[in-house]
């Protein structure tokens, strides 16, 4: 049995494991787990606490190594985040948050300057204020902008962080908007357009690919560390055991629900372009021709708004209230209203106030209003895909920590009328330590590494009433 570590970081938690694979079944087993959020400053931006992340991340590392004997470590996290780098100084806080103000403005600018049609002819990326153009082109005017040698997204960088290697992994990069899909290379034509400095992007790489070994971290040091997809969706996405991509889609299910097909090449076609669909590089040559909606977050800030008055609701008796409500009200998950932390219970109602819907009142009838809203844009968004990609979805997998929800799952089934496999859970675990395996020679390829998942996790099906 072969045993790997994997750090998978996500927006507002993050988590280490062993995982542990052979021929006849791979198995995660989570050593450490941190809660972060997104700090305020004083002019109003926001910021990871990146120092924190970074010292729950080796601790989790220190302790998963005491526990096994890995062959290798691999990041992944959340995308469009990235760090700048002096190679003199080291990384040059702060690191800005994705949801930071400071983006709308920076996306407007972008789009004047290069039009959104040449964005995405190349690129295929769904518009996000969020995207990492604009968030360099945000910082264009800040100090460690122009003080910067390269700049890195977020698992690059604890790979830079581990073993002094400055490399970009190809998934992750995708996200940029400044790569183009189709080569799997940097658009240095639309680096150019966009006015930032060609001298920060580094070489690419894809999953799989060892990077270097760690180095000054104590006990780490000499730990192999393996490219895995750095992007947690398309390490997720790595993990689903497929059937017949032809007919199947997914939804990887947390604060983000990205709905989407996985492909052999990007589709960046007027059709696609005005369903605003996102086409992000995997594994092994892939594309996920997908959507990002709005996911868990709105039930996950109505949750942390309700804490803060000091009332504790678990997810388990919000999904009992909710079987009991009858509102029929629905959102639209994406509207910017939702967007800033913070209030969601009153930006809820002020939406539906807005818009002369009936609001919520009672903690059971805000979840069964989000749910329904979310698995109304599952169904809109699966319309749309289909639409641009000529396929007849039959199957929906949901993996991911939204997966555990069976109120949703059968909500899903019964509104976009397709059969719902629920899980892996640990999706994204199981898909970074997977290309790790792969990389070892533990399996052959992804098709094998996939059919061990297969056989080694547990799934439910839910079918349309």
């Amino acid at each position: 049995m072969s045993e790997f570590l994997a750090v998978d970081l996500g927006a507002t938690s993050g988590r280490v494991a062993i995982g542990r694979a052979d021929g006849n079944s791979i198995t995660v087993d989570i050593i450490h787990r941190f809660t972060h959020e997104v700090n305020s400053q004083a002019d109003g931006s926001l910021c990871w606490d990146w120092e924190l992340i970074v010292s729950e991340t080796l601790a989790g590392m220190r302790a998963a190594k005491k526990q096994s004997n890995p062959i290798s470590i691999a990041v992944d996290s959340w995308a469009v985040d990235y760090g700048f780098i002096s190679l003199g100084k080291g990384l040059l806080e702060p690191i800005h948050a994705y949801r930071d103000p400071r983006n709308a403005k920076a996306e407007a600018e972008i789009h004047s300057l290069i039009g959104k049609e040449r964005l995405y002819r190349s690129t295929g990326i769904q518009f996000l204020p969020f995207n990492t153009i604009y968030q360099l082109h945000a910082s264009k005017k800040l100090p460690e902008y122009a003080e910067a040698d390269i700049f890195l997204m977020l698992p690059d960088l604890l790979n830079y962080i581990l073993t002094g290697v400055a490399s970009s992994e190809v998934t992750n990069a995708s996200s940029t908007q400044l790569l183009n899909t189709s080569l799997r290379s940097w658009d240095r034509d639309l680096i150019s357009l966009a006015g930032i400095r060609e001298d920060l992007f580094t070489k690419l790489h894809e999953p799989g690919t060892v990077i270097g070994h760690v180095r000054n971290h104590g006990e780490l040091s000499g730990l192999k560390v393996v490219a895995t997809a750095s992007h947690d969706t398309a390490a997720a996405i790595a993990a689903i055991p497929f059937g017949d991509r032809n007919t199947e889609a997914y939804i990887s299910s947390g604060t983000w629900s990205l709905v989407g097909v996985e492909t052999n090449a990007p589709i960046t076609s007027v059709e696609a372009y005005e369903a605003n669909l996102t086409n992000e590089l995997g594994v092994d040559g892939t594309v996920r021709v997908l959507k990002n909606v709005t996911g868990m977050w709105l039930l996950e800030e109505c949750r942390r708004e309700w804490a803060r008055q000091g009332l504790d609701y678990p997810v388990t008796q919000l999904i009992d209230e909710a079987l009991f409500a009858s509102i029929e009200t629905l959102l639209e998950p994406n509207d910017p209203i939702f967007a800033a932390p913070g209030e969601m219970p009153q930006r809820i109602v002020n939406y539906c106030n807005e818009r002369g819907l009936i609001a919520p009142r009672s903690p059971g009838e805000f979840t069964i209003v989000i749910l329904k809203s979310l698995a109304n844009a599952y169904k809109q968004t699966l319309a749309e895909i289909e639409a641009v990609t000529n396929m007849k979805i039959s199957t929906l997998h949901i993996i991911g920590g939204g997966s555990q929800n069976d109120l949703l799952n059968q909500l899903t089934a019964d509104i976009c009328r397709v059969k719902v496999i629920a899980g892996p859970v640990e999706a994204t675990l199981l898909g970074n330590i997977a290309i790790q395996a792969i990389s070892a020679g533990v399996y052959k390829d992804l098709s094998e590494a996939r059919s061990v998942i297969q056989k080694s996790t547990k799934r439910l099906e839910f079918i349309p009433n």
